[in-house]
């Protein structure tokens, strides 16, 4: 039932708008649909079948189990650190902080994220520890962890990942330790098989030591300045525990004031080298389509559903200031972009084209930047974190997101937007795997790769419109007004390839003319 219900709402065209209110196709199974309330805390499975037992242990983040967050009345300010160990003396009585190491992660652009490493003593020095890696060979870990698990701040200073921004806790070379945090001998790690790891907020976690568990590791992120204005914090928490019972996310720890703790995963991010990778993009388009298709959208919802896309972007124009604080930045706004009110048109006009092409409804991710992908090569897996912008939207709106994001963001080059070659190839996997059958046509890809490519600039104008909230609030060190010209100059340049210039200038005509 479910199979079809999608296969059918995908084939379809989905005809005009009843008066004004566009209702698009939303993929949803009757069979598995839960309240999203009641859902927190089961374990909820695909109608094809459980996931073999390999598979288990990462996509099922704890076995199961549900933790109710804490939530504890504090706001943490510049002194990440020293609130951090205020989060743990409630959250994590028994730890002794002395014995804990701390790891400011700098290169964020949006948030601020701190690990906490506890590693007590040993009580014995004569006991080998050993643990079973995920290649089925004994490790000598001493009091330290195995192949593939979580590194430790030592180890993170020594192993790091070049990588482009994000906040989710990955490594970057960029990152250094802070001044709190010291090394020891006992923190040695095989690191063989495994060149850097990805501790980060959002998503699933396991590894097979006996002596460093997920409760050894705590992850505090602290919300950027003013980014409440952006995303709504209380959603966002649903949707970890939503997502938390289908796989998706981390055990959600506890929240504050302003912040969260989450659970880690191992692995490393990709860069826009290794997502062209066929044994990674096959990965990620396939953990894609298994989102798209495993969290259904509520039968009693499905009739009130609406794409993140229309609301998301019209409250963020909302929140650009018609002036900016800092005169230089008000200046090269003024002189690069169009008012904002003609900005918020162009817009306006893009979704009612895009609203035509039928792309189905699902939970989608919205914000698959590169940073936001973790690959576990042990494992041959990758996991998705960091959901803040996590919602119902558009299936191709979250593909043509991803595509966009090939290019980097520290520097970003739009040269690395996917070829249609590479396309076509990608989104047959994805349908492969979110249609639940290998026999799909030209036709059907040809279709998505149109959505798609279409929808991307709408990722353009998203992201654009957001960098300007930020270059007028953020108090992280990055250019978001000069990030804004990159992705509008992109826009502009995108739709001029796929011919739309005349049709947006008829639309401003009848507009100018009514």
């Amino acid at each position: 039932m479910g199979t079809e219900t999608k296969f059918n709402s995908y084939k379809e065209n989905t005809t005009a708008t009843t008066g004004s209110v566009f209702r698009p196709k939303v993929a949803h199974n009757g069979s598995s649909a839960t309240a999203i309330g009641a859902g927190v805390g089961q374990k909820l499975h695909s109608s094809n079948g459980a996931l073999n037992s390999k598979q288990q242990q990462h996509s099922d983040i704890t076995n199961g189990s549900s933790v109710t967050p804490v939530f504890v009345p504090i706001h943490i300010g510049d002194d990440v650190i020293s609130g951090a160990k205020e989060v743990l003396k409630v959250i994590r009585p028994q730890w002794n902080i002395s014995h804990v190491q701390f790891k400011k992660f700098t290169d964020g652009i949006t948030n601020k994220l701190v690990g906490c490493f506890y590693n007590p003593p040993q009580t014995t020095t004569t006991t080998t520890t050993t643990t079973t890696n995920n290649n089925g060979n004994e490790i000598d870990t001493g009091s330290a962890y195995g192949n593939d698990t979580p590194h430790s701040p030592s180890t993170l200073a020594s192993s790091t990942l070049l990588d482009d921004n994000n906040d989710s806790g990955n490594i970057s070379d960029t990152d250094t330790l802070d001044s709190e945090v010291t090394t020891s001998s006992a923190l040695d790690i095989d690191t063989s098989h495994n060149a850097s790891c990805a501790v980060n907020t959002k998503d699933e976690s396991h590894n097979n030591s006996s002596s460093f568990s997920d409760s050894n590791v705590a992850l505090v992120r602290v919300y950027g300045n003013k980014t409440d204005l952006l995303i709504d914090r209380k959603a966002e928490t649903r949707n970890i525990l939503l997502l938390h019972t289908y796989g998706f996310a981390p055990t959600l720890f506890a929240t504050f004031k302003n912040g969260l703790v989450y659970d880690f995963v191992p692995g490393v991010t990709l860069k826009p080298t290794s997502v062209l990778e066929p044994k990674i993009w096959r990965l990620v388009a396939t953990r894609m389509a298994e989102m798209h298709r495993r969290v259904q959208v509520q039968e009693t919802l499905a009739a009130e559903v609406v794409p993140m896309l229309w609301h998301k972007t019209q409250s963020f124009f909302d929140l650009v200031p018609e002036r900016f604080s800092d005169p230089e930045k008000h200046k090269r706004v003024e002189e690069t972009f169009l008012p904002i009110k003609r900005l918020r048109d162009e817009f306006n006009a893009l979704y009612r084209r895009l609203e035509r092409l039928g792309s189905p409804v699902v939970f989608a991710h919205n914000d698959l930047l590169l940073a936001n992908i973790v690959y576990l090569e042990a494992e041959q897996r990758v996991n998705f974190i960091d959901y803040e912008y996590a919602d119902y939207n558009f299936q191709a709106f979250d593909i043509g997101n991803h595509f966009c994001e090939f290019a980097g963001v520290d520097e970003a080059d739009f040269s690395r937007y996917p070829k249609r070659d590479f396309q076509l190839a990608w989104l047959r996997v994805y349908l492969q795997e979110y249609l639940q059958r290998t026999d799909i046509t030209d036709a059907e890809v040809e279709r998505l790769y149109l959505q798609v490519n279409q929808f991307a600039l709408a990722a353009h104008m998203l992201w654009t419109v957001w960098s300007l909230i930020q270059g007028e609030h953020s108090n992280i060190d990055f250019d978001y007004v000069d990030y804004a010209h990159i992705r509008y100059a992109e826009y502009k340049k995108h739709k001029s390839v796929l011919g739309l210039e005349d049709e947006a200038a008829a639309e401003d005509d009848v507009a100018a003319a009514s």
